[in-house]
């Protein structure tokens, strides 16, 4: 196979054979990613069960893998352009599936914090070369605004695929089965993506700056942490230290970049406003879904009473409507216009969440699946057209490093979006007037005030699960108003700083 270190003519790239079963192999990364990321969020009720994290562990458990993979995800992607990205695509997906039995085992909370966090490590290797290795596939816009729907369309399969696999191994299994379901697709990723991909990498990348690592790591974890405590516990010594911390990293990494002939990440990237706008349009599409997304699981299960199975069925609408989406999303941004059809998508994102903040206990599904279909459909379109926008905005050189930053972005507003609007769904659960004699362990997630209401007697039982339900369902609702405010903002930030953009039509 052609590799892509070779000049090659447009003809020759868009004749290239085998690259949509290239692009196949590329989407199990996708879909070995998304399915973790969704099986973990049916599964807190159980771990919270078997483990019994505080809610400030079980909050590290959800957001720590993001919060690793935002650290690394820039770092990953320049290590790729210059090691290959397929080379770098196999050993993060070896290094995936592995780790993923370490998190099937895990027996104590930080046991199980440190396997989401390596998790991260090896995770932040699989997106960037993915859609590097896409941009060097498809040279022809149109083929590549395709392979991106279907790279898209993949990722939101998954999270359909990942509540009704999850759901019904938890119905049959112990929750470690969940994570399990990451062998097979690794294996198959693994031996055919040997064969079938082509080598890519940066022809004159330079050096690897590991200084410039350090501080992007330091840099965005310690601001995220910031963020966390700061929403959890108020601004204390802790979270400005942090704060401070990851500002100064950050503000000299910056500098390092600027000045080095090579950079890690070429901050001149920022200077196109088509760029900047879909990265920034990212991180607040999903720093506004990610509380939703985190908690509504738990709603579906441990509020309203649905089994595992069928709370993963319950959630299929947004998967479905985001896969359509996906598939058409480039044909609607050529036939109207990319601002268009951004904002759009992120203007009914933010209107589907404002429906959710009438939810009660006892909702009845067609409100919830509506709006979830919803969602799904403006989340398709919205991150199919501003990943092909990131992606047509660079030279295929720095592919890696722009789709990190694109990536980065993503993990970021998922990391800020558990840290900030979960924290508002624990503070508000946490006020719930209890039953006396209740223990204080109710109090740290609803997963624990069910299991304190078994060992109480039956008045007091169910007099303490309609008060923490009640009050979850209080704090969820808040929570899904913060999303919808900012999904309408940033919808008519994207109309004005995508202004102008158009996707390529012709080679």
């Amino acid at each position: 196979m052609t590799s892509t270190l070779q000049p090659a003519s447009t003809t020759e790239a868009v004749k290239r054979p085998g690259r949509w079963l290239a692009l196949g192999v590329l989407v199990l990364a996708v879909l070995l990613v998304a399915v973790d990321a969704t099986v973990l969020g049916l599964a807190t009720p159980y771990i919270s069960e078997d483990l019994k994290p505080s809610g400030t562990q079980l909050l590290w458990i959800g957001d720590v893998y993001s919060f690793v993979i935002a650290g690394l995800l820039v770092s990953a992607g320049s290590l790729g352009d210059r090691i290959g990205r397929k080379r770098l695509l196999l050993i993060g997906a070896t290094a995936f599936g592995a780790i993923s039995v370490l998190n099937a085992y895990a027996t104590t909370p930080e046991m199980m914090i440190v396997a989401r966090a390596l998790l991260g490590v090896a995770g932040a290797t699989l997106m960037p070369a993915t859609l590097a290795l896409i941009r060097n596939l498809f040279h022809d816009p149109r083929e590549r605004s395709l392979a991106i729907g279907i790279w898209g369309a993949t990722a939101s399969a998954g999270t359909a695929v990942g509540p009704v696999v999850g759901g019904f191994l938890l119905e049959h299994f112990w929750w470690g089965s969940v994570f399990l379901i990451n062998l097979p697709v690794m294996i198959v990723l693994v031996v055919v993506g040997s064969k079938l991909l082509p080598e890519s990498r940066h022809p004159n990348p330079g050096p690897w700056d590991l200084p410039s690592v350090g501080l992007s790591l330091v840099g965005m974890i310690a601001v995220v942490y910031a963020v966390k405590e700061t929403a959890s516990h108020g601004i204390d010594g802790n979270a400005l230290a942090a704060g401070l911390l990851g500002v100064t990293a950050l503000f000299f990494f910056v500098r390092r970049q600027l000045a080095l002939p090579q950079p890690l990440l070429d901050m001149r990237l920022f200077r196109d406003r088509g760029f900047s706008g879909a990265v920034l349009a990212d991180l607040l599409t999903v720093f506004g879904l990610s509380g939703l997304v985190f908690f509504l699981s738990q709603y579906l299960q441990l509020v309203q009473g649905r089994r595992p199975f069928e709370a993963g069925l319950a959630e299929l609408p947004a998967a479905v409507g985001a896969v359509v989406a996906g598939l058409v999303a480039g044909r609607a941004a050529r036939r109207f216009s990319v601002r268009s059809v951004v904002a759009g998508g992120l203007a009914a994102i933010g209107l589907a969440l404002g429906v959710l903040t009438v939810i009660d206990e006892s909702t009845g599904y067609p409100l919830l699946g509506a709006a979830l279909l919803v969602v799904g459909v403006g989340a398709g379109f919205s991150f199919t057209v501003t990943a092909d926008v990131i992606l047509s905005s660079v030279p295929k050189e720095q592919a890696g490093a722009a789709s990190a930053v694109s990536e980065t972005a993503y993990e970021l507003g998922a990391a800020l979006g558990i840290a900030l609007l979960g924290s508002i769904v624990t503070g508000v659960y946490r006020g719930f007037a209890d039953p006396e004699g209740t223990p204080a362990g109710a109090h740290e997630s609803l997963g624990g005030a069910v299991e304190a209401a078994a060992g109480l007697p039956a008045d007091g039982a169910q007099a303490l699960l309609a008060s923490a339900r009640a009050s979850f369902v209080d704090g969820l609702t808040l929570a899904s108003g913060v999303g919808a405010a900012v999904l309408l903002v940033t919808a008519v930030a994207a109309w004005f700083m995508l202004r102008g953009q158009r996707l390529e039509s012709r080679s």
